[in-house]
């Protein structure tokens, strides 16, 4: 099987948020790609820019990043021509590599806008290399930038960043340089298109936390209140772990909460509801087994949510008596 480390770049709306294609508010405008084989050694190289159809201006911070004019894309080939190129160039037996969760998700996006037969009509397994960095060498807790991991290997900079090809050529020395079993035990997924079936979830345990794909829902309502979703079995023993701190939001789409396995100890939950492609809502749940130090953030956290909350409403009570007294 080979590895082909893929890297994007695209354009957006000129005129800024608000005013992009919702359908489609990342059009790629180039795909930069090295083909490695079993033994990670260098087989090929593709790339291409690609003439834009939806945004006809390059919105000035792309400009200003990737040095891209639109000049050097109106005598290009269209998006569905140069994705079938590249098809055509990954081969039959190949695993996708990218620089952070985004490339696989912007190209699935664009393939579907602009109706080309989709990779999978399933969640697809990929490396992350950032991830994969951050577990080997760094904090696993801090997103770092591809110059930061190629100069904390000491890689020589011999060509600019922010260009497709440069970018997966620099990523793909890093992933030669990792350990290829750390790598394969800690593969990510692309939920681009989420299970649509109960029996089509996904559950992934890695070495410090878990990882549940829910089938999806009519609405996040619904999500939450599904009890697989809520559950929380501890990935080490299979064991239901007692609950401390119910599921609390801290935000409309991410929840908390704290649960106790007797064998493992502190166990911290955390759910993202996620959109489907049609407006439908599913889940991805983490499970982590945490020191009581952490398991005390999660407490605080409820706690200074809860200070914020109240803290909300008795101002939203003194203004309404305001208005009642001034009336």
């Amino acid at each position: 099987m080979n590895y082909i480390i893929l890297d994007l770049e695209w354009n957006q709306s000129p005129t800024g948020k608000g005013t992009e294609n919702k359908e489609i508010p990342f059009e790629i405008i180039e795909i930069g790609a090295v083909k490695l084989d079993e033994d990670r050694n260098k087989i090929s190289e593709f790339s291409e820019l690609i003439k834009p159809q939806i945004y006809h201006e390059i919105h000035y911070k792309t400009e200003e990043i990737i040095h891209i004019k639109m000049e050097d894309l109106k005598n290009k080939e269209t998006f569905p021509k140069v994705i079938k190129h590249f098809f055509d160039w990954c081969g039959d037996d190949y695993i996708f590599c990218t620089w952070g969760a985004m490339d696989l998700t912007e190209m699935q996006r664009n393939m579907k806008y602009f109706q080309v037969k989709e990779l999978r009509d399933r969640p697809i397994k990929y490396y992350d290399i950032q991830k994969i960095f951050a577990l080997i060498y760094d904090n696993a807790e801090i997103t770092r930038t591809l110059e930061y991991a190629i100069d904390y290997i000491n890689i020589s900079k011999k060509e600019s960043f922010h260009r497709a090809l440069n970018d997966a050529n620099y990523a793909a020395l890093i992933f030669k340089q990792m350990d290829i079993d750390i790598a394969q035990k800690n593969y990510s997924l692309d939920y681009f298109y989420n299970p649509k079936r109960k029996e089509d979830e996904i559950k992934l345990v890695y070495e410090n936390y878990s990882k549940e794909i829910s089938t999806e829902f009519n609405s996040k309502e619904l999500a939450l209140q599904d009890k697989d979703v809520r559950s929380t079995v501890c990935y080490k023993c299979g064991k239901r772990a007692t609950k401390k701190i119910r599921w609390f939001s801290s935000s409309a789409k991410v929840y908390y909460c704290l649960a106790y396995c007797k064998e493992h100890g502190y166990i911290v939950g955390k759910i993202r509801i996620k959109k489907t492609i049609d407006g439908k809502s599913f889940a991805v749940k983490t499970l982590k087994i945490v020191s009581e130090e952490e398991a005390n953030l999660i407490k605080f956290k409820q706690e200074e949510l809860r200070v914020k909350r109240r803290k909300k409403r008795n101002n939203k009570r003194l203004q309404e008596i305001k208005k009642r007294n001034n009336a």
